[in-house]
């Protein structure tokens, strides 16, 4: 397998440095003492907000006036996707009950978390699509009260939009808190008095931190970082859709990494090429991140073989993966590392991330070699039952008293022989463990 990368990232990822995890320690601990004053003075004084926290009714139907019909349409039809994609995946988790031996009946049961923390990031950019995909999800699984917190405009409060896909989605409370202090509100229950069970939704590296302190008290979706993308592209595939795709998703970040793989030279050289006019072609922001991300985090890897770029993509791992190429089931059959894949010049990851149904937040650096995205399953607890009658438990706890003492576990096995000596009084049981052989198969 020959690999030769094109163009390498000049950039270190890094994971939080050691201020930001201090400033996020300080911080949890000020909320978690001081509760909803200090959470609300750091609203005022980290975003300068100074209105209500639990946002209104009224501020509700006032963001609702506040948008075009044209812009609620667009918020509904994204809606509409992600909601149904999120109801197929609930019933395709299943609830069973089997008997796995006479009189020993098992199950699964799926039950819904009690309080989910979705926390919707608007800062630079106003971001109703993930309101949408962590809020709807959460409806969908049977969640029974979800807090959703986001930060505050100064002057206008929570984006409008923002607001109105949160109303679409399902939300029972909404926190006008933004940062550290939105997720610790979320995770100590602060003005809602519910702690939230579970908290997910992407932020920047103060929000990961925090998620990632919090972790282990509350449920957290993925320990996220930077957005990610890379393309797989062969011969066959267009170099203007491929760098129009990098820079796209470049613009999430100046510390977001994008990835080209492919088989084609000419390709990769004319990808290359163009990026540049294309940043440079983008408004601010967006230009000043994404030409960030393409100088010092980009990457273009040349391969001798389709193989190879499968390898080579399944070792990134990388969040979003797009495939411009021949052959496109065996693509989908043949990769096993993404957070959630599109296939072909006609899907983009944008329509992932916007409104085409399956959810946007994924896993990054790496993770997707362990977890998937958000899903439903996100918001359901698997849970296991048994129960036995008197002859199964005769002979589930026999071996069960053998296995115990084997282990050297003797209050185990004791509670089994309790069992066999009340229901067959008249039995004699062989409950001692069986002698272990040595290496040699000597006993």
């Amino acid at each position: 397998m020959s690999i030769h990368y094109l163009k390498r990232k000049s950039a270190q990822t890094q994971s939080a440095d050691q201020s930001i995890v201090t400033t996020v320690e300080k911080m949890l601990a000020d909320i978690k003492t001081g509760g909803a004053d200090a959470a609300a003075r750091y609203a005022r004084e980290l975003d300068g907000y100074q209105g209500p926290v639990v946002v209104s009714a009224e501020s509700f139907a006032r963001a609702g006036r506040a948008l075009s019909d044209g812009v609620k349409q667009d918020i509904d039809f994204a809606h509409a996707r992600v909601r149904d994609f999120a109801r197929h995946q609930r019933e395709a988790l299943l609830e069973f009950e089997t008997e796995l031996i006479d009189g020993l009946i098992a199950g699964q049961k799926l039950i819904p978390i009690n309080t989910a923390g979705c926390y919707v990031p608007g800062g630079r950019y106003a971001h109703a699509a993930s309101a949408i995909m962590s809020i709807c999800t959460a409806r969908v699984a049977g969640v029974s009260h979800i807090v959703a917190a986001s930060p505050a405009n100064a002057e206008r409060g929570i984006h409008p939009a923002i607001l109105y896909a949160m109303q679409v989605s399902g939300v029972d409370t909404v926190l006008a808190l933004g940062g550290v202090q939105g997720i610790a509100a979320l995770a100590y229950g602060l003005f809602t008095e519910r702690p939230a069970d579970i908290v997910v939704g992407p932020g920047n590296q103060y929000v990961a931190e925090a998620k990632r302190l919090l972790f282990g008290q509350i449920g957290i979706d993925v320990l996220a970082g930077p957005t990610e993308s890379a393309i797989i592209a062969d011969a066959s595939a267009d170099p203007t859709m491929v760098a129009i795709d990098l820079v796209g998703q470049a613009e999430h970040g100046a510390d977001s990494p994008v990835w080209l793989i492919t088989d084609s030279r000419p390709l990769a050289e004319a990808v290359i090429a163009q990026v540049p006019a294309l940043v440079a072609a983008l408004p601010e922001p967006a230009r000043s991140a994404a030409g960030a991300a393409w100088r010092d985090h980009a990457e273009v890897v040349l391969c001798d073989s389709r193989e190879a770029m499968c390898k080579v993509s399944d070792q990134y791992a990388p969040e979003h993966l797009q495939v411009m190429a021949t052959d496109l089931r065996w693509w989908l059959d043949s990769l096993t590392n993404y957070g959630s894949l599109f296939l072909g010049e006609e899907t983009t990851v944008a329509y992932g991330d916007k409104s085409s149904g399956p959810n946007h937040i994924l896993p990054t650096r790496g993770a997707a070699r362990y977890s998937g995205g958000l899903s439903v399953g996100k918001f359901l607890k698997t849970v296991t039952w048994q129960q036995l009658t008197r002859p199964a438990s005769r002979n589930i706890g026999t071996v069960t008293a053998r296995i115990s003492r084997l282990e050297g576990m003797e209050g185990h096995a004791r509670t089994a022989d309790a069992r066999l000596h009340k229901y067959y009084p008249d039995e004699a049981f062989d409950l001692a463990p069986q002698e272990v052989n040595d290496q040699s198969g000597r006993a």
